[in-house]
Formats: C-alpha cells, structure tokens, sequence
C-alpha cells in the first residue's frame, strides 16, 4: 500500500511514521508513506498556501491552488482509491472504515490547517473527509499518523501474529477482553482461573463474556450497531 500526505507542517509526521509497526511496516516494503510539504505548490516565492477568507471572520482559509495543484501532479502517476480530508466535521473514524481502507492500494490524505481548506476542494477533489472525534486540534497530522498506524497495522506481515489483529477492540463491535501475565500472584491479586485451565473452548467462552459484559458497561451503543 502506497499513502502520500500533504500538510503545512510535515515536521510533525516524521516520528509517527519512523518508529515502532510503522517503521518495520515500511522496512519490509509492505507500506509506503511520503509526506510532501504543501508549501512546495505555493502560490508565490513566500510560500504562501493560504489566504484570508471571504466574507470576514478570523482565521486563515488554505487556498484552492495548491491543494489542486499537489492533487493533479500527484494523481498524475496513477489515480488515488480515496482522497481523504482529516477535519473535525467529517465521517467520525472506525474499525470498519479503517479495515476498508487497508484493503485500498493508495490514498492521499490532506491535513488541514488554520480553518481549513477552500470548499471548492472538497466537492471536487475529495472522496471521503474524516474525524478522529468531536473535538478540534491545531490541524490533521496527529490524525493523519493515527490513520496511518489504524491502517498500516491490518496489513498482512507487519504484525508477527495476523490474528492478533482480528482480536483487537471494534472488530466485532465488541471491546476487547481483559488480558494477564505473570505472575500468576502480584500482591495477592490473582489471575483467573480459567485463563490456566488450559481448555481453550472454555477460555474462548469466558473471554467472549467478558467482552460482552466491558462493552455493557462501558460503550451499549456498540451493541445497539
């Protein structure tokens, strides 16, 4: 899988992507990641990539022709599965739209910045807009690296064990069991039975229980969906 990112700052990508999974995901040639900082489409010798936005208001709007710019020279290899806008207002982010995207082959994600992009870019450049959560952040890396790390972690060889994925939180709209390692005794708190019995039936069983019983408690809208 190829993702290239176009953000004002690409400083803050650089150790999301260049540490842990998403480094051996790239080392192994199963990812690919190029961040290109939008500045290198700028509309004049300063560096200019965003503007004052029409009507007034505070706050800065990113300008159309970079953006449109950075999209066509990058489309012009081979076309982008999805063109994705990280804002606040977008689709809110889960395991279902993230195991979709790992089945893509390339994605582009813009990070927005100030109060945005230009409009006119997202009704014609862009195929899905995104949110991490309902709150806002000084712009979309931090929720770019969080995509890319949903994402890059479901692809086949950058976990040492594939099925540790499909056991994960949201899979199956359920959250993930409570997990133990040794010892068996920390301070008189001890593990469950059940997890040394050595049944692996019965242990599937009681794991499954308590995901229900967590995802009860603490997310019933999960088993609403």
């Amino acid at each position: 899988m190829h993702i290239d990112i176009l953000t004002v700052i690409p400083e803050l990508l650089e150790s999301p992507l260049q540490h842990s999974m998403m480094k051996r995901a790239q080392e192994k040639g199963l990812l690919s990641v190029q961040v290109h900082p939008l500045r290198k489409w700028a509309v004049n010798e300063y560096g200019q990539v965003d503007d004052y936005q029409y009507g007034g208001g505070a706050g800065m709007v990113m300008m159309c022709e970079p953006l449109a710019k950075a999209i066509e020279e990058l489309s012009s290899s081979a076309a982008f599965d999805d063109i994705i806008y990280l804002t606040p207002d977008g689709e809110r982010l889960n395991q279902k739209m993230v195991n979709g995207f790992s089945l893509k082959k390339r994605l582009l994600m813009i990070c927005g910045h100030y109060k945005g992009i230009d409009e006119r870019i997202r009704q014609q450049y862009v195929t899905r807009e995104i949110s991490i959560g309902d709150y806002v952040l000084s712009g979309g890396e931090i929720p770019a690296a969080i995509l890319v790390d949903a994402i890059g972690r479901l692809l086949p060889g950058v976990l040492n064990d594939e099925t540790s994925a499909l056991t994960d939180s949201f899979q199956d709209n359920l959250l993930a069991p409570p997990v133990y390692t040794r010892p068996v005794d920390f301070k008189g708190w001890k593990v469950p039975d059940i997890l040394m019995s050595g049944d692996h039936r019965k242990i599937e069983e009681w794991r499954h229980e308590q995901s229900l019983q967590r995802t009860a408690a603490r997310r019933p809208d999960l088993l609403d969906e």
